[in-house]
């Protein structure tokens, strides 16, 4: 069985008209309970970790601002969040449930978070929603911990922007890969440099996306030999996304999250989804998107 890291903080409340879609994260775990894809039990609660498993990859400095609300307005702009003692919270839990997801991985293949991908942040700062970075210090505690037996990490992030925070983090860490396939003229405008990039221009379709991903992912497991994988399964990729400016129909998106995760269960290598992001605006597509990963998860390991 699926397990699914999930909160009631996870929908933190915006202030009106703020452009990110919390509601989903209400939505969702609704709608897989209500459609039987989970039971209830599929869920846990996650908590936030001990500050060393976050200081892996982030500074001391950036942190402790952090959790005191000490940014400075340039940087609260940045991360596109007004800073609370609640939103901080929000941050530390999502991320403490990408490590216990990684934790139940181990044990049972694949764990899903119903958050989190929070790519954007760097060891020193956050962007474009994201304030700490969470599979990247998932990442670090595997490799940081002998008795996992983790040598190689391979983190394969198809959100529709660059995870240019995850890239900085492990630009020198040869036992992590970054993967990003990504919107070549979308967010963020000043790329990082992932171990492999794939930048897809605008309107990119089902056919060419996926085509992209058939010739590359296996290779990458192939060349790489990944003991565990951290998958980042944004939905901005769709046509209806008002931010991604890709062409994918939702059954696309289906067909991606089904081989990139029937490649995992099929080579028997543990995984952990993040949900990434997701800005069409009707939010049913939103959600609909991001409960096929759900969906496709539940098929493979039920």
């Amino acid at each position: 069985m699926i397990s699914i890291a999930w909160a009631p903080l996870y929908a933190h409340p915006l202030p009106a008209n703020h452009r990110f879609p919390m509601l989903k994260y209400e939505l969702l775990p609704e709608q897989l309970l209500r459609e039987g894809v989970v039971a209830e039990s599929a869920f846990f609660q996650p908590v936030p970790p001990p500050a060393v498993d976050i200081l892996r990859t982030h500074t001391p400095d950036y942190y402790q601002r952090l959790c005191s609300g000490q940014l400075t307005r340039q940087e609260e702009r940045a991360t596109g969040f007004p800073w609370s003692a609640q939103l901080m919270e929000r941050e530390v839990t999502i991320l403490g449930g990408t490590l216990e997801c990684a934790r139940r991985a181990l044990q049972g293949g694949v764990a899903l978070n119903i958050a989190g991908g929070t790519h954007h942040a760097f060891r020193d700062r956050g962007e474009g929603f994201c304030l700490l970075n969470d599979q990247a210090a998932a990442a670090a505690y595997l490799l940081a911990h002998p008795e996992f037996g983790i040598s190689k990490v391979l983190i394969v992030d198809l959100d529709v922007h660059q995870g240019n925070g995850t890239a900085r983090i492990f630009q020198h860490e040869p036992r992590v890969f970054t993967f990003s396939m990504h919107g070549a003229r979308n967010y963020p405008h000043r790329k990082e440099q992932s171990d492999l990039d794939l930048a897809l221009p605008d309107g990119t379709d089902d056919a060419t996306y996926l085509g992209l991903l058939h010739d590359t992912l296996p290779r990458l497991l192939q060349e790489q030999q990944p003991d565990f994988i951290f998958y980042l399964s944004g939905v901005d990729v769709l046509e209806t996304d008002k931010l991604g400016h890709l062409a994918l129909s939702r059954a696309g998106c289906r067909q991606r999250d089904e081989f990139v995760l029937g490649l995992c269960h099929r080579h028997q290598i543990p995984v952990v989804v993040c949900m990434g992001g997701g800005y069409s605006p009707r939010i049913a597509d939103i959600v609909e998107a991001h409960a096929n990963t759900f969906r496709v998860a539940a098929d493979l390991w039920s």
